[in-house]
């Protein structure tokens, strides 16, 4: 598509929309229909530009006339609840969305070196000898063991506050140490990795590998998305360092900054969930095919949020950053 051209053929739009914001609140009701209408256009047409010829210049422009658009139609006072749905319903589903490439191959990366790692320490008895004692290794996994009872060692409640924090604690390593070109996520995504393969490797050789998957899956579905989600948005972050595009690194940065924050909002409520899982439904009662039914329902859900509503929000021009009000002036760069 020729930039050019659809500038040329779509500036005195976006010229008109311009003109009605700045009148908010003063227009009259064919004004008033005139805004809805082109604010619609316009959004479309930021989509179009992001998904085919994504010039930085003009997305920024762009974005912004739709942002001010949008509270300009919505109202510029929104009370706190209508904040709080359009956050969830609009911007952090759309940061998802546009940033899966980053999370879905931080996602296919940790799996795999968690199974490859899993075999090579199931079987290799060295290995094994070299992790715990025979006494150690029957402690841990032998049925009653410590592997099992470690999620009922506290009241569910407290116990699902604790892994809370500690998974919170956890993605905000990945989300705000990206910005050290990525390395301490790479460390992180490693040690996760590698934690979670000892522990089915051992389970393995005790013959318990179903009481493993029994065990992390209910909770871990959605609690290691959440990771990688946090670990995605923090090598972009990283890799925003190293290449800013055309932009200046500082706006660069700066943009990418602040959909980290979205992110880590976003992500303390995935966490929760997964928290609540982990403290009331892995250690419970329920036969081992209901608590990883639970876990399979609460991911496919979270995907569906970030391929359905996400997506939706990406195409009407969503980008998953703070509300404009509060993101600060930036002059758009090029070159």
């Amino acid at each position: 598509m020729d930039v050019d051209v659809f500038v040329a053929a779509h500036q005195a739009e976006w010229n008109r929309l311009r003109e009605l914001v700045g009148r908010a609140g003063k227009l009259s009701g064919p004004d008033a229909d005139e805004l809805v209408t082109l604010y619609q256009r316009v959004a479309t047409h930021l989509s179009i530009i992001r998904s085919v010829a994504p010039d930085p210049v003009l997305v920024a422009q762009l974005s912004g006339l739709v942002a001010k658009a949008r509270s300009a139609v919505t109202g510029s006072h929104s009370p706190a609840w209508r904040e709080f749905g359009l956050f969830f319903t609009q911007r952090f589903p759309a940061a998802l969305y546009l940033s899966r490439r980053w999370w879905l191959a931080s996602a296919a990366a940790s799996i795999a070196v968690m199974a490859i790692a899993a075999v090579w320490i199931a079987g290799d008895p060295r290995v094994l000898a070299s992790l715990a004692s025979p006494e150690e290794f029957k402690d841990l996994t032998a049925p009653g063991g410590k592997y099992e009872t470690y999620y009922s060692s506290d009241p569910a409640g407290s116990f699902a506050a604790r892994v809370w924090t500690n998974n919170a604690w956890v993605a905000a390593t990945c989300l705000f140490l990206g910005v050290v070109l990525g390395v301490p996520v790479i460390y992180a995504l490693w040690a996760n990795s590698l934690n979670l393969a000892i522990g089915a490797a051992l389970m393995s050789s005790a013959g318990r590998l179903d009481v493993f998957f029994g065990l992390i899956l209910p909770h871990g579905l959605l609690e290691l998305t959440a990771v990688f989600v946090a670990a995605g948005t923090g090598l972009k972050l990283g890799w925003t360092v190293i290449d800013p595009g055309r932009r200046s690194r500082t706006a660069a940065l700066g943009e990418q900054g602040r959909s980290v924050v979205v992110m880590a909002l976003g992500l303390t409520v995935v966490l929760l969930i997964s928290g609540v899982i982990e403290g009331f439904v892995t250690p419970s009662g329920l036969p081992t095919w209901a608590r990883i039914g639970i876990g399979v329902v609460a991911e496919v859900a979270f995907l569906l949020y970030v391929f359905v509503v996400g997506r939706r929000a990406a195409k009407a021009g969503e980008v998953g950053d703070v509300d404009w009000r509060y993101a600060g002036d930036s002059r758009p760069e090029a070159g």
